[in-house]
């Protein structure tokens, strides 16, 4: 029931893409450290890490975001930083971007190599369609990424969230979720990391697992 409702509360406002074909979703890499309170009436408010982004328009959307994913999980938010019982900090950002490479090894006599397996496949997530070329990746040591003739620009993105109980700074939460694309977009990679970074929350202490955000429910 708390996934279905942290599902729910993510997809608001976002309007549902039409896919065709094969659809996978937005791969994450999600390290979590945490020893957070059960609910039990405890109240947040989400600020940003960078001074500079608050009372921005975009953190705005970004910090509702993780709102709704804390009142999912059973807490409540506070009208001011005076009256939460727990402050979340929020983080994000996505690098200037490497040049990759890759090697067809069946050269021009494949036509369905780019449309099988690892760079072809169409990726979907509620927050976007990203076209023929696979543009999410979760490796950051795979000996099989990249190599060869075909050039593209891949970025790295990330976001950090740290919860603390105000009345004495003690660390409940400490995540970083991360995640490669061929997308710069911070509007479409932030809210998949928020939901990454959600998913069975708040996970194992000390744990770093590879989840992937699914993409929409098919329409008829």
């Amino acid at each position: 029931m708390r996934n279905f409702k942290l599902a729910a509360a993510l997809a608001l406002g976002v309007s549902v893409v039409g896919l065709s074909g094969c659809a996978t979703g937005f791969p994450a890499q999600v390290s979590r450290y945490q020893a957070m309170p059960a609910p039990q009436g405890q109240s947040f408010v989400v600020v940003p890490m960078n001074a500079a982004d608050m009372g921005g328009l975009e953190f705005s959307r970004y910090a509702n975001m993780v709102s709704q994913a804390m009142q999912a999980q059973g807490y409540a938010p506070a009208a001011t930083v005076n009256a939460a019982t727990m402050v979340v900090r929020l983080g994000y950002g996505v690098d200037d971007g490497t040049t990759q490479y890759d090697r067809d090894p069946f050269g021009y006599s494949d036509p369905f190599y780019r449309s099988r397996g690892y760079y072809g496949r169409p990726y979907y997530s509620r927050w976007g369609y990203y076209g023929a070329r696979s543009p999410f990746y979760y490796g950051w040591d795979d000996p099989f990424y990249g190599s060869g003739t075909t050039s593209y620009t891949v970025y790295k993105s990330f976001l950090d969230l740290d919860i603390r109980r105000k009345v004495d700074n003690a660390a409940l939460f400490e995540g970083h979720a991360k995640a490669r694309s061929q997308n710069d977009n911070l509007g479409t990679l932030v809210p998949n990391l928020v939901e990454a970074m959600f998913t069975g929350f708040p996970g194992r202490s000390g744990e770093t697992v590879k989840i992937t955000v699914p993409p929409p429910a098919r329409t008829r």
